[in-house]
């Protein structure tokens, strides 16, 4: 009797590209001599990208904590997709099924169940997790260019670097783009891994998930993960004016220009709740309201 193979171990034939991404950003150093344009270059496109993944995958389309017109729902979706994390409605429905069972064994990325290595990347590169959960991401699932982005989620990654080969030639692309996307992939690693490990705790969340600063400046606030796990609703995650939370500063900015409106922050007593012994339950059904 032939026994199925374990999905949860990594497909390394499948993972090439992705190890090739990294063999390729460690050698650029030496491929493409450094210049400040070229790390500029990088770190902006680290950025832009950043921003579209914390403010638009994570607390956009994970967990609707503001509203935007469709058209900006798409660019958000479009920009995410070029920093290489597969589509909104895949990227959606694991992180909805992460707080759906944070650091519990059908967690699909817990330090606690799994260990660092499979919370910071096994999971990608199992089979498990391969699939899109559309029953978890039906108000997703209702715009067909989502569906289509989701399903082609190479297309903008690729014509990005084609655009950085033409653009600028192979310094361009191998920093604007490799060394940008495998930094990038490693930030938002680290808030599945470390953020379950690593900081303090303010509030009893029945998880792992706890707040660092050094997360938090490298990822542009989502390194508050204690308070993000508290009141997941939210599109502000540093609670607190001295924690800093770079996606929120942006999308103030996004909404005094009306391109964004209706972002939700944590009222008093959710961020003061850590004072009183009871605990104030964090709303997690997702906002009806459609872009528009």
């Amino acid at each position: 009797m032939t026994r199925a193979p374990n999905p949860d171990r990594v497909s390394w034939l499948a993972s090439v590209p992705f190890l090739a991404a990294h063999a390729v950003a460690f050698a650029t150093p030496f491929l493409a001599p450094f210049a400040w344009r070229w790390l500029l270059l990088a770190a902006a496109l680290y950025a832009v990208r950043l921003f579209a993944i914390t403010a638009g995958y994570h607390r956009y389309f994970s967990h609707r904590s503001y509203r935007t017109s469709r058209a900006f729902q798409l660019v958000l979706a479009v920009i995410a997709t070029t920093a290489t994390q597969k589509g909104p409605l895949w990227w959606a429905a694991h992180h909805r099924d992460h707080h759906r069972h944070s650091d519990a064994p059908d967690d699909v990325h817990s330090p606690l169940e799994g260990g660092f290595w499979w919370s910071h990347v096994g999971w990608i590169l199992s089979r498990r997790h391969d699939e899109t959960k559309l029953d978890r991401v039906r108000d997703l699932a209702r715009y067909p260019e989502l569906v289509w982005l989701n399903r082609f989620h190479l297309v903008p990654p690729i014509a990005l670097a084609a655009l950085l080969l033409v653009a600028g030639g192979w310094p361009a692309l191998l920093w604007g783009y490799f060394v940008s996307t495998v930094a990038l992939w490693h930030g938002t690693f680290a808030i599945n891994s470390l953020a379950h490990v690593v900081g303090g705790r303010r509030y009893e969340t029945g998880d792992g998930s706890r707040n660092s600063l050094v997360l938090a400046l490298l990822t542009f606030g989502e390194g508050w993960h204690n308070n993000h796990h508290f009141y997941s609703a939210s599109a502000r995650q540093g609670f607190f004016w001295w924690e800093v939370d770079v996606s929120w500063y942006a999308l103030r900015a996004l909404s005094a220009a009306r391109i964004v409106w209706d972002l939700r922050a944590p009222p008093p007593q959710v961020r003061l709740a850590h004072l009183r012994v009871e605990r104030v339950a964090a709303p997690d059904a997702l906002p009806a309201a459609e872009p528009g």
